[in-house]
């Protein structure tokens, strides 16, 4: 049998050799005209099935210089539309190589972690959502939309205990919570607000582009009264974090208001305060795609990165 540090070792290199295959045959590399995207292909992992991660490094990048991370959800969706099953694309690396030059926000490299198709959804629940919903609600959603396998948390141990120590050693990162957060979309929203809660010594900031609250394609009582019960006992301090929420009116977006007012609420009663470290917005005549969260993330780009 392998001993522990025998499995490490295996482990890391099974990472090495990921890092150091990037280029071989796959899926299409996402082609932008700032900056350059490095692969890391299939990055293996214990508590997930393997996936690509595409890490965008700004122009002029240096180990000489230390880097904050953004983690980003979607993976595939983030740099070049081209690639993209709808033909849109966040863009991402326009808006942060933008800002970086005007020296609004820090240098930044960006960590697209893909989704896992069909089991996305069970990776982006936040797990601990579903001890707070009626066993019924919770049986369903398990079996409609989880595939039976609720994954969120060990997701997030993924992310924690895997990703993260293999981006900090192959670039040149400002490893410290202060320095590292996470951003998301929809679902992706729900699991950034979650991680960020779960693993405050990990990420100082959170932003949720229109996240979805209701769990589901259809208005409902049993997640959000979930959400809301975790959150009340769950924040993250203040003091050290910074969150970043939003959505707009059309499309999946026209359900979120009545439930992100609760949110905003209970955020501000656990001390955060507008505009210094929580920050909640709506965009009139935006719904739910790429094109719209690209046209507004350099406002939480700059909330959760930029000088206060």
């Amino acid at each position: 049998m392998l001993t522990g540090i025998r499995i490490k070792l295996l482990f890391t290199l099974l990472v090495l050799l990921g890092l150091q295959t990037a280029a071989r045959a796959g899926e299409p590399w996402p082609k932008v005209a700032v900056g350059r995207i490095e692969r890391l292909e299939n990055f293996p992992s214990r508590y997930v099935d393997a996936r690509n991660i595409d890490i965008w490094l700004p122009e002029g990048y240096t180990r000489d210089k230390r880097y904050a991370v953004l983690y980003m959800h979607d993976g595939q969706m983030l740099f070049d539309a081209n690639t993209t099953w709808n033909k849109q694309a966040w863009n991402v690396q326009d808006s942060v190589q933008r800002l970086i030059n005007a020296q609004r926000i820090p240098d930044t490299i960006i960590v697209g972690v893909w989704n896992n198709g069909k089991f996305r959804h069970s990776e982006y629940f936040p797990q601990k959502y579903l001890a707070g919903m009626p066993k019924q609600s919770s049986d369903a959603l398990i079996r409609e939309n989880l595939q039976n396998r609720p994954q969120s948390d060990n997701y997030l141990k993924f992310l924690v205990q895997e990703l993260k120590p293999a981006i900090d050693a192959q670039f040149a990162t400002r490893p410290e919570a202060a320095s590292t957060f996470i951003m998301g979309s929809s679902m992706g929203g729900l699991i950034s607000v979650y991680a960020m809660n779960e693993y405050p010594q990990v990420f100082g900031g959170a932003a949720g582009l229109s996240t979805h609250w209701v769990g589901r394609h259809q208005p409902n009582a049993a997640i959000p009264l979930a959400a809301f019960n975790y959150l009340r006992g769950q924040l993250a301090d203040p003091a050290t974090h910074r969150l970043y929420q939003d959505h707009g009116t059309l499309e999946l977006d026209a359900l979120y208001a009545p439930y992100q007012l609760v949110i905003n609420d209970i955020v501000r009663e656990a001390g955060y305060q507008d505009q210094r470290n929580f920050q909640t917005k709506v965009f009139e005549g935006t719904g739910h795609n790429e094109k719209a969260w690209a046209a507004r993330l350099e406002q939480p780009l700059l909330f959760l990165m930029g000088p206060h």
